[in-house]
């Protein structure tokens, strides 16, 4: 099958021509940059000298038809919104790894996001791409909402006690972590090196972008509406994202039961690994592949549930995700091009 990815020089479009390029089903046929557009790739990337020799397009709708049957758009947020909807509107299969279709309600996306949604018409039959969750509507659609790193992460580590109905909505606080490249490749003051290096520090808490799509699919697995704590903070490392969950439970269980329903949940699951005990999750081991890692420990004294759950941002939280979708979406093998041992730096 041939694929395009529309925002190729970006941090998630080099991890999905990462990904992309070793996948024996399908061909790289078309990929954009509008900052680089007419720029030979291994100048901008030169890890790809004498590996991958193309030049970055700038976008057509007329070139991506003729050149391909499914393509990724790895363009921020706000500014994909306007190229799915013209991509879609011409046929073609997309994922689109941007927030721009991930929530259902546009006022919600224009109130988090500071812009009105261009293209609310396609909200509604967007399905959301976690395959964990929703598999089977992958399968079927037409325009999939890659879901964002951090949601990815949490969401992993509460949807078995979501869907049981166990969870104290009003205890629920997650502590999450995240390195420098889930902010992407633009650089600023905050992302300079002298500021993150040798500091660790919180941002946007109770106020970040992600919170209404965590509580948007939280509360369709619980069956009422959700709302939680949210603080994500910057670590001083490229990648990973180590979330850290606290949250009560509604009804008596001890470790093991709760384990017994993680163990259940996640059974046909090859990229969820449920740790064996005393084990916590560590970005180290999943650094670069697609897996989350997750840790259940329940604190006696205080009655209270301790989650961890550990992802790359840049493949599970991002590339490797897509790929994940675009496996189930054209019929191939679902760890396609996916089946990498974790580096360990």
């Amino acid at each position: 099958m041939r694929v395009g990815i529309i925002g190729v020089t970006g941090y998630t479009g080099n991890e999905l021509m990462r990904l992309l390029f070793s996948h024996d089903d399908v061909e790289l046929t078309y990929l954009t940059s509008h900052s680089f557009a007419g720029k030979p790739l291994d100048e901008i990337h030169p890890h790809y000298l004498k590996i991958m020799e193309t030049v970055c397009r700038p976008f057509s709708v007329e070139e991506a038809v003729e050149k391909t049957d499914l393509v990724f758009s790895a363009l921020p947020h706000g500014e994909s919104m306007e190229k799915v909807s013209i991509l879609r509107e011409a046929g073609l299969k997309v994922i689109d790894l941007s927030a721009d279709f991930r929530l259902k309600d546009a006022a919600l996306y224009s109130e988090w996001y500071k812009r009105k949604h261009l293209a609310p018409h396609y909200l509604a039959t967007a399905v959301y791409g976690l395959p964990e969750l929703y598999r089977e509507e992958i399968r079927g659609a037409s325009l999939v909402a890659n879901p964002g790193c951090y949601p990815t992460s949490v969401l992993l580590g509460l949807a078995p006690l979501a869907a049981r109905g166990v969870l104290d909505w009003e205890t629920l606080v997650v502590d999450a972590k995240s390195g420098t490249s889930g902010a992407g490749r633009v650089p600023s003051q905050t992302l300079h090196y002298p500021e993150c290096t040798e500091n660790f520090r919180a941002y946007r808490a109770a106020d970040h972008q992600h919170t209404p799509e965590m509580e948007q699919e939280l509360g369709k697995l619980a069956g009422q509406e959700v709302e939680f704590t949210f603080v994500p903070h910057l670590l001083p490392i490229i990648r990973g994202i180590l979330s850290t969950i606290y949250v009560k439970l509604t009804v008596k269980m001890d470790e093991k039961e709760i384990r017994d329903i993680y163990e259940e949940f996640y059974r046909n699951e090859q990229f969820v690994r449920l740790l064996p005990s005393p084990s916590l999750p560590e970005t180290r081991n999943v650094y670069a592949s697609n897996y989350c890692d997750l840790a259940v420990k329940w604190d006696s004294r205080k009655n209270r549930l301790i989650i961890l759950s550990a992802i790359d941002n840049l493949v599970k939280g991002a590339a490797g995700q897509a790929v994940q979708n675009m496996n189930i979406m054209l019929g191939f093998k679902e760890s396609k091009g996916l089946n990498m041992v974790p580096l360990r730096p």
